[in-house]
C-alpha cells in the first residue's frame, strides 16, 4: 500500500490516499460560499478526498467572522457549484459540520443568534471581529436540554442540506474546542446532568449526533474528527482521557461510521498524542483511520505502509501547494505557507500560491 494507491472509502473510490484537511479560511462573503472559494478547492481537486472547511449549521455556530454556513438557500447554492466543480475535476468531497459553541462572539453573529456551551465557562483570550478588532471572548449561556435537541436538529439538517447540493458526505467537527469537544471535555463540560460527569455522559451529545446523522444519509457517508490530546481552544488533557476516546472507538465502531478522523495538534502547542492510542483505536474500529497533523511526504508513506492508517490528511502543506499531489508524486520542492493570510480577506495566501510548472518538471528529468 502506497500514499499514492487508490482507496474505497464506502462506496466511493479515491484516487490516492492523500486528503486535504478541513481548513478554516475566513473567505465566505457574508457567511455565504463564493467564487474565489470554488477556485480554492478547484485548485486543490488532486486530493483523493477534500474535507470543507468548518461550515455552520445555524447562525449560532457562526463564531469566526467570514466563515460559510449551510443553513440558507443562497448558502447552499454557492456550496452547490463548488460541490460540482470538484466533482468535475475527479475528486470527492464531504461536508464538515462545525458549530463553533463557545468559540465566538456576538460582532461575528447575526442580531439574534446566541453563543452556547455545555457550561459557562469563558474561553480565555480574544476573538478577531471585522468590525472592533479583538475582543475578549463572552461567557456563553448554558445550553438546556431543549438547546441540546435544537443543536442536535441543526446538525442533522445541514447533513440533509449536504446531501441536497451533492456533498459525498459529512464529517461532524467533534474536535479543537467546538461544540461537540466542549461537551467530551472535562474543562468545557461542568454540567452534571446526562451530558456531564461521566465518559459515557459527557460522550452522549458527540454519539447522539453520529447516530442521528449516519442514520438519516447513511453510515458510508459519515465521518467524524476527533482531537484527543489536544489543548486547543482551551481544552485539557484530563485523566480519564484515553479511557473516554476508547469509548467513543467503541460506540462509533457499532455504529459503523465510515471513518474516524484523528487529529495530533502536538505542532501546534498541544501534547502530542500517546503513541499507542491511534495503535489502540485502529484495533477497535472496523472503518477507515485517517490521520493528521504535521505529516511530512516519508512520514505519510511510511505510515500507510506500516498499515498504521488508511487515509492521511494534510493541512498546511494543502494550503500553500495547491498542486500537492502532484510534487510528492514527482519529489518537488514545496511552497512554504504564509501564516499572515491564513484567515485574511481576498486571494492573497489564499488562490495565489504558485502551481509547479509540468514543462519544468519534465526538461528537469531530461
Amino acid at each position: 500500500m502506497k500514499l499514492l494507491d487508490t482507496y474505497k472509502l464506502g462506496e466511493l473510490e479515491l484516487e490516492n490516499r492523500m486528503v486535504m484537511a478541513p481548513l478554516t479560511r475566513a473567505r465566505a462573503t457574508d457567511n455565504i460560499p463564493n467564487d474565489l472559494m470554488l477556485e480554492y478547492y478547484v485548485q486543490r481537486s488532486g486530493a483523493g478526498l477534500i474535507i470543507s472547511e468548518g461550515t455552520a449549521p445555524s447562525a449560532n455556530g457562526l463564531g469566526y467572522a467570514r466563515i460559510p454556513g449551510i443553513f440558507s438557500e443562497e448558502q447552499l447554492e454557492g456550496w452547490k457549484k463548488i460541490v460540482d466543480a470538484v466533482h468535475d475535476n475527479g475528486s470527492r468531497i464531504f461536508l464538515q459540520i462545525m458549530h463553533t459553541g463557545r468559540v465566538s462572539h456576538e460582532y461575528n453573529m447575526e442580531k439574534d443568534a446566541r453563543i452556547i456551551a455545555p457550561s459557562a465557562v469563558a474561553l480565555d483570550g480574544e476573538m478577531y471581529t471585522d468590525q472592533h478588532g479583538p475582543q475578549p471572548y463572552p461567557v456563553p449561556e448554558v445550553m438546556n436540554l431543549e438547546d441540546i435537541k435544537q443543536a442536535q436538529q441543526e446538525f442533522l439538517t445541514a447533513a440533509k442540506n449536504a446531501m441536497k447540493v451533492g456533498f459525498d458526505g459529512v464529517e461532524i467537527h467533534s474536535a479543537n474546542g467546538y461544540l461537540a469537544d466542549q461537551f467530551l471535555n472535562t474543562a468545557t463540560n461542568k454540567r452534571d446532568d446526562e451530558y456531564g460527569g461521566s465518559i459515557e455522559n459527557r460522550s452522549r451529545f458527540t454519539l447522539e449526533l453520529a447516530e442521528m446523522i449516519s442514520a438519516e444519509i447513511g453510515k458510508e457517508r459519515t465521518g467524524i474528527r476527533l482531537s484527543p490530546f489536544s489543548t486547543f481552544n482551551g481544552t485539557e488533557v484530563f485523566e480519564e482521557m484515553e479511557e473516554q476516546f476508547l469509548y467513543l472507538t467503541d460506540k462509533l465502531n457499532d455504529l459503523g461510521l465510515t471513518y474516524i478522523h484523528l487529529v495530533d495538534n502536538s505542532t501546534l502547542g498541544s501534547p502530542e498524542v500517546q503513541t499507542d492510542l491511534p495503535k489502540k483505536i485502529r484495533e477497535r474500529f472496523d472503518g477507515t483511520l485517517m490521520l493528521n497533523g504535521g505529516f511530512t511526504k516519508e512520514k505519510a508513506e511510511n505510515t500507510i505502509q506500516e498499515d498504521s492508517a488508511d487515509l492521511i490528511s494534510f493541512g498546511r502543506s494543502f494550503i500553500a501547494n495547491p498542486d500537492l499531489v502532484y510534487r510528492f508524486e514527482n519529489d518537488l520542492e514545496l511552497n512554504e505557507p504564509d501564516y499572515d493570510t491564513f484567515y485574511t480577506p481576498g486571494e492573497k495566501g489564499y488562490t495565489d500560491y504558485p502551481f509547479i510548472e509540468k514543462e519544468e518538471t519534465v526538461a528537469k528529468t531530461i
